[in-house]
């Protein structure tokens, strides 16, 4: 089982999981507009996805 974020709710994770998404450095090169069309991706998971995605994105620079 896959640990998200803090915040992000069971359908937005069943929406990323349907979308193929398992785990969050798979979302690196992802556009965050992308997953906001997720069905089941509000501003609240989106929030709390893009914080460490950020974070993740410095570290790798």
């Amino acid at each position: 089982m896959t640990v998200w974020p803090k915040g992000v709710a069971k359908p937005a994770i069943r929406a990323l999981n349907a979308a193929g998404y398992t785990e969050l450095k798979q979302l690196e090169r992802i556009a965050l507009p992308t997953l906001k069309d997720l069905h089941g991706m509000g501003p609240k998971a989106l929030a709390a996805i893009g914080t460490p995605l950020k974070e993740r994105r410095n570290s790798s620079e």
